[in-house]
């Protein structure tokens, strides 16, 4: 019986923990993972300007929408007409700000206004402006209650961003 008892302590003494090379094929695979991972969200910059975006079209909503308010009250619905914002007149299709006007509404500093293409807004450090617009456009409004269509292009077909 003395045997068995020493024998047990012996197989208590048996190593524990990992090896150096266990150690080693862990922190290469979390190297490996991190080196794939890393640039998915380092790079934001995409991201940053396609929020731009979408806060410039809301800007242009909401500045659409303000210049409205002052032409119901001014009773100015009619095809053509105008009203003075901050000292500037505002041109309007049925009380809503044409599209020449809309960019006198806004102050802008990442965005600026395609020339050539009133109402249309890119952002400046866009590499592809076609991608990266917010876009204001009155031609569908015919009568006061039919709002002006205000969207926004954050990417191309293929889901490439700004």
């Amino acid at each position: 019986m003395r045997f068995s008892a020493f024998r047990n302590t012996q197989s208590v003494n048996k190593q524990q923990g990992f090896t150096l090379i266990e150690l080693v094929v862990v922190i290469v695979i979390l190297g490996i993972l991190a080196v794939t991972a890393a640039p998915k969200f380092i790079d934001l910059t995409s991201d940053a300007k396609a929020s731009v975006v979408e806060a410039v079209r809301g800007s242009i909503n909401s500045a659409a929408d303000m210049a409205h308010a002052k032409a119901l009250v001014a009773g100015e619905t009619a095809s053509t007409g105008a009203v003075s914002v901050a000292g500037s007149s505002i041109g309007l299709v049925y009380g809503w700000p044409d599209e020449d006007s809309i960019a006198s509404l806004l102050v802008l500093e990442d965005m600026t206004e395609v020339s050539g293409s009133a109402g249309t807004f890119e952002h400046v450090d866009a590499v592809d402006g076609t991608k990266c617009r917010a876009i204001y456009d009155a031609s569908g409004v015919t009568n006061a209650e039919t709002r002006p269509s205000i969207t926004s292009i954050t990417s191309d077909p293929s889901g490439n961003a700004c």
